[in-house]
């Protein structure tokens, strides 16, 4: 396969918002590179998905400053109860230190793992497990230093290769025996966890597909 080289144009066409394209266009072209995401249709579904989690390349710290309510519909099971719920509304820190502690890797509330590697970069990385082979694969002290996730080069290499661990490369490859649309839900599903944004993901993918061809 010959490797796909994003232009500044294509990248606007995909994500319009995003303020610092030129900045941005070295990082994933070396990312898509490294990590094999070298067809239009592997490049089409990886960018469509970043877009939607670092909204257009400009969130790339997890906002977990919810509301009482918010918390209660995004965690029923951990806040089954209003009052439950507004001990943590808008408490960044103490909520992820509750929602991912003993998970992914982390310690317990207390060790302060689910705040320190809350989801990070553009794939939203989460938890010490992850950042811990990331940083094997990426070599990168990211478990010293998770805010190294922050920075484009970093975030570009560690979301294409989260993105080449879990086999989504070849989800996104277009197969005669297979279901292109059943197949990027899938790959929503591995970086969600569910399909939160789903109809949004649809359209940075129609927009990356014709960007791409």
């Amino acid at each position: 396969m010959a490797d796909i080289v994003l232009t500044d144009v294509q990248l606007r066409g995909i994500m319009p918002r995003a303020r610092d394209i030129a900045a941005w266009i070295p990082p994933i072209n070396e990312a898509l590179e490294r990590f094999a995401i070298n067809s239009p249709e592997r490049a089409a579904a990886f960018l469509a998905q970043i877009a939607h989690e670092s909204g257009e390349l400009e969130r790339l710290s997890e906002n977990l400053s919810y509301s009482a309510e918010r918390l209660m519909a995004v965690w029923p099971k951990r806040f089954p109860t209003l009052k439950k719920a507004r001990a943590y509304e808008h408490k960044p820190e103490k909520l992820a230190n509750y929602v991912y502690a003993k998970r992914l890797g982390n310690g317990n509330e207390a060790s302060g793992d689910g705040w320190r590697y809350r989801g990070r970069g553009l794939i939203q990385l989460t938890g010490r497990g992850n950042y811990r082979a990331a940083a094997q694969a990426i070599g990168q002290p990211l478990e010293q230093s998770p805010e190294l996730l922050e920075t484009p080069s970093v975030a570009a290499l560690s979301a294409a290769w989260f993105w080449s661990s879990r086999g989504l490369n070849e989800l996104a490859d277009d197969r005669t025996d297979d279901n292109d649309g059943e197949d990027f839900v899938t790959i929503t599903v591995t970086i969600n966890g569910g399909k939160t944004g789903l109809s949004e993901r649809r359209r940075y993918w129609e927009a990356a597909k014709a960007a791409l061809t």
